[in-house]
């Protein structure tokens, strides 16, 4: 296959409500999307960075800068038999700007998907036609309002429910939902916001049956991650921290964590992905797959990854409107009655892109050709 043309489009799209973390609250979302024409077939994918550098140092603007400037001149005329050869590639002209990367290399994915006729999940080893759906849920502004919003995902069906954290708004607030919510399935995420001084009070999170507690140190901290999991027998959950499979090894070396969650538009993309579950599955730790707010473009690239066999527990797999009230695909995701999302059975991503409404929503449109 040989990339002959690529197209940066740029849409924005609000959000049903405003989602918060402990690094900051999003009320839209301004979103890279990426196809690209290969002399065999078209694929689609999109960049996960965000406007802000709360999560990571890349951004909307850093990642455009890197596409447009160095990665995508490196990738027209590129010729590939398989996926898995594009990051090598694209690793020679540049280095980091794994979110910039992923939206090439997972395009590449839908492409080679669609040019044998095969759905996305099939060419990536996938073997369930459900995902189990979990839903993120962001701060909210009191407890009453929390409850209220667990309340509606448990009565549409989520398999699991994810509560974002950070100092001063974790034990209590975790004991009452678990109160609340007895038997739920529960994990909370403090997107790096702890510290070593934290400790003791993360370690009172062990009383209440989580499933996991997600990155409480900042990513580049094994060490004090490993420290908090000795003293815990709630499973640590790695996230910012893991960025390849070689950090992967070291997390597992180090005990700094039992669980990996796996966001491909974060670690450079699906052939990265794939290695950071391999390595996981041979360590007995297993995996589940995040998300980034991400359209129905990047869902369907995490829900064809989800049907991987160490994937283990619900991700962020959540249906379309939770997140938006008109998606960019069709169909949309939604829940089946048992909590799951149905893994699509086309062709590549196995979803049609809404050409009309992205045209509506359109704030930029760059092409480049070989």
């Amino acid at each position: 296959m040989r990339i002959e043309r690529i197209t940066l489009q740029t849409v924005r799209l609000r959000l049903r409500e405003p989602f918060r973390i402990s690094s900051g609250e999003t009320f839209h979302r301004r979103i890279l999307l990426l196809r690209m024409d290969t002399d065999a077939a078209s694929g689609r994918a999109e960049c996960v960075a965000g406007e802000a550098p709360n999560y990571s140092y890349e951004t909307y603007e850093t990642a455009l800068w890197a596409l447009e400037r160095h990665l995508v001149p490196a990738s027209l005329g590129l010729e590939f038999e398989h996926p898995g050869e594009v990051p090598a590639a694209l690793d020679r002209h540049v280095r980091g700007h794994a979110m910039a990367k992923a939206a090439i290399e997972m395009a590449a994915w839908d492409a080679f998907a669609r040019a044998r006729g095969e759905p996305l999940a099939a060419a990536l080893g996938g073997q369930r036609e459900r995902v189990p759906a979990g839903v993120s849920i962001g701060l909210q502004p009191d407890l009453d309002t929390l409850i209220t919003r667990i309340q509606g995902f448990v009565d549409q069906g989520y398999a699991r429910v994810k509560l974002k954290i950070e100092p001063g708004r974790d034990v209590d607030m975790v004991g009452a939902v678990r109160r609340r919510f007895p038997d739920l399935p529960l994990t909370v995420d403090a997107n790096a916001a702890y510290r070593a001084a934290d400790l003791d009070r993360l370690c009172a999170l062990d009383a209440f049956g989580l499933l996991l507690i997600e990155q409480p140190f900042p990513e580049d901290d094994l060490l004090l991650h490993a420290q908090l999991q000795r003293r815990m027998t709630t499973p640590i959950c790695l996230d910012e921290s893991i960025t390849s499979a070689a950090r992967c090894r070291e997390a597992i070396a180090l005990r700094a964590g039992l669980v990996v969650n796996i966001k491909p538009g974060r670690v450079g993309g699906h052939t990265a992905s794939l290695e950071i579950h391999d390595v996981c599955r041979d360590a007995g730790w297993p995996v589940w797959i995040g998300g980034m707010l991400e359209s129905g473009i990047g869902r369907a690239h995490n829900v064809a990854l989800a049907s991987l066999p160490n994937v283990l527990l619900p991700g962020d797999t959540s249906a379309s409107r939770r997140y938006w009230d008109r998606d960019v695909v069709r169909p949309e995701f939604t829940l089946n009655e048992e909590g799951t999302v149905t893994v699509p059975a086309g062709p590549g991503i196995g979803v049609d892109v809404d050409e009309d409404f992205l045209a509506e929503i359109e704030e930029e449109r760059r092409e480049f050709t070989a």
